[in-house]
């Protein structure tokens, strides 16, 4: 069961955080604000998304990983940990362009919202063009803030040229999977040894393992302490997308902030479809076939599938393998010495991604 103590720890991180975001993009703001008026849209998008929401799991992992490693680096850390929000802002955005995503956090993604300004704008030119395209600097400016805050941070340690090696290749890791995600929903077909390298390089290592990484080598961590919370990470970042998976399915826009079925409307190669259709009757894996990547399902045919991934045992497969890696991570976590702080979150995340429901 999720401790109240794991729940206030994540919840006083939060708040700092986003406060810290606030700040940034307030400072931000005025300055476009001065150099290019018009353009201060952009960073009004940048904020609504920021602000409509997010777990902030990956900067919370940064900072209590650094806290477990008895790291006292306030100001670097919190640098890491805007950076790694921004970093992943970045990479929703020009997820939902690549997936023709239409609501993001319960809002319209980016490229929605500015396809409609441009529509109700009644300006020349597509208005799909110049969505994807605004959404496209939305995305790059974020990933700028984010180089500029990691910048920062290096600035003030001994470590930088550890940690510069751990936050380009997280950067260069989750581009290579994200790209070999979209290869498998084009292809509508891949193995277990790439479904496995998607869930590591996209989710594995980005969600967990390397904000661990960055947090634990701030504070100074010893290779075998850095080792063990590599495992952790590893294993709480593929029971995290896993989860994912499942909710991109089961989950619905007031818990998600997606729309029902989402996943299977964007037509993505999970290992929940890989094990639907090797696990399926024929009958039911040509419905699923048929339903996967169609635009705009209807509710029955979501349902449809739902019921045949139940009928299947590939839901309990899933759900299988997730607890196989929060087990994981729990043994990896048994690391002797952690400050007791940044102990209880790790081990608490550990709780609370098995009661996980959004």
């Amino acid at each position: 069961m999720t401790t109240p103590r794991f729940l206030d720890l994540f919840r006083d991180f939060r708040e700092r955080l986003d406060a810290n975001l606030a700040k940034w993009l307030d400072g931000k703001a005025s300055h476009v604000e001065r150099v290019a008026p018009d353009a201060g849209e952009l960073v009004d998008a940048l904020r609504s998304l920021i602000g409509a929401g997010g777990k902030r799991l990956r900067p919370a992992v940064v900072y209590y990983a650094h806290r477990a490693c008895g790291g006292t680096d306030a100001d670097p850390v919190m640098a890491v940990a805007l950076a790694v929000e921004f970093l992943h802002t970045y990479l929703l955005i020009h997820d939902d362009i690549m997936d023709h995503a239409e609501v993001r956090r319960g809002l319209p993604a980016t490229h929605a919202r500015f396809r409609e300004l441009h529509r109700d704008s009644g300006w020349s030119g597509p208005s799909g063009d110049y969505g994807g395209a605004v959404a496209i600097l939305v995305g790059d400016l974020s990933h700028a803030y984010a180089v500029e805050s990691f910048s920062r941070a290096l600035v003030e340690t001994p470590r930088a040229a550890q940690l510069h090696d751990v936050f380009f290749t997280m950067s260069e890791e989750v581009i290579a999977g994200q790209h070999l995600e979209m290869r498998a929903s084009m292809l509508r077909s891949a193995d277990e040894e790439q479904l496995g390298r998607v869930l590591r390089l996209k989710s594995g290592a980005y969600s967990a393992e390397r904000p661990v990484q960055l947090g634990a080598v701030l504070a100074g961590a010893n290779e075998e302490t850095l080792t063990s919370l590599c495992r952790y990470g590893a294993a709480v970042g593929e029971a995290f997308q896993l989860q994912d998976d499942i909710l991109g399915v089961f989950g619905d826009l007031e818990t998600v902030g997606k729309p029902v079925g989402g996943d299977v409307a964007e037509g993505k190669f999970t290992f929940l479809i890989f094990h639907t259709l090797r696990q399926a009757m024929p009958k039911d894996r040509a419905v699923v076939e048929s339903t996967l990547g169609k635009p705009n399902p209807a509710p029955v045919e979501i349902e449809a599938v739902r019921d045949i991934i139940r009928r299947s045992g590939a839901l309990d497969t899933v759900e299988g393998m997730i607890a196989q890696r929060l087990e994981a991570a729990a043994e990896a976590a048994r690391v002797p010495g952690l400050e007791a702080a940044g102990r209880t979150f790790l081990e608490g995340l550990i709780e609370f991604l098995r009661e996980r429901r959004r």
